[in-house]
């Protein structure tokens, strides 16, 4: 019975969002600031689901500077975990089949995120050298899940090395952002789904890397990543 109750209320309220969400767009198509007002609405889901989200964002990062967010991609119930953490004038890269999604994929794109096509390669260059630009040019922020795909409880999964690629050649930091394991843990038939712990590491300096070098750099912060979320694990597991 809650799990129908919790579905209703989240087919209802996602289509609210979306709904008034595409009619306030239309008054600013495309605006960057946009995404983090409807990435946080989705977060609130959060309480419905009875889940507990606590985030820690270093004081260095409070300023106002671009980065490129990196972040492990577990599920879709990241759209109301890591959603949460978004920070202001931060644009999202995801696969273009989102936009199929009736209403969300609608709304996904007319609030400024960008849609890849990831096996037409020309165009991934294309949006890669594009991203690169709006980085230099304009004072926004990439979130990136370099993943690729959702890791469904396999563990961090080797990361692509375009996050990487635009934050060298824009010469901007890179901020890993670690989730707790969350996949497995939630159940829509019970009342309290415990807590999940959202952490934004320190910025990673891209200037000492260069464009050859981004393999190199995803190794690293695939490995520190790592090592944070089994941190966070063996913390929540405490509390849950």
């Amino acid at each position: 019975m809650l799990l129908i109750l919790r579905l209703i209320i989240t087919i209802f309220y996602c289509f609210l969002v979306c709904f008034f969400g595409i009619l306030y767009c239309l008054f600013s198509p495309f605006n960057p600031k946009n995404a983090v007002i409807f990435s946080h609405l989705f977060g609130r889901l959060s309480m419905l689901f009875g889940l507990k989200i606590k985030t820690r964002i270093p004081t260095e990062l409070k300023n106002n500077k671009n980065y490129i967010y990196i972040s492990n991609h577990q599920n879709n119930y990241d759209m109301i975990t890591v959603a949460n953490i978004m920070p202001p004038y931060t644009i999202t890269v995801g696969k273009k089949d989102i936009l199929w999604i009736p209403f969300f994929g609608i709304l996904y794109w007319i609030s400024g995120n960008i849609l890849i096509h990831r096996k037409n390669y020309t165009k991934i260059r294309k949006i890669i050298s594009f991203l690169i630009k709006k980085c230099k040019n304009e004072h926004i922020s990439i979130w990136i899940f370099p993943e690729g795909t959702r890791n469904c409880g396999r563990g961090l999964m080797p990361f692509k090395t375009g996050a990487f690629y635009i934050a060298i050649s824009a010469g901007i930091p890179i901020v890993p952002i670690c989730a707790s394991t969350t996949t497995g843990k939630i159940h829509l038939n019970r009342w309290n789904n415990g807590k999940a712990i959202i952490e934004m590491m320190p910025p990673i300096d891209t200037k000492q890397y260069n464009k050859k070098n981004a393999r190199e750099l995803a190794k690293y912060c695939h490995k520190i990543m790592k090592e944070k979320i089994i941190q966070l694990d063996i913390e929540v597991n405490k509390f849950n």
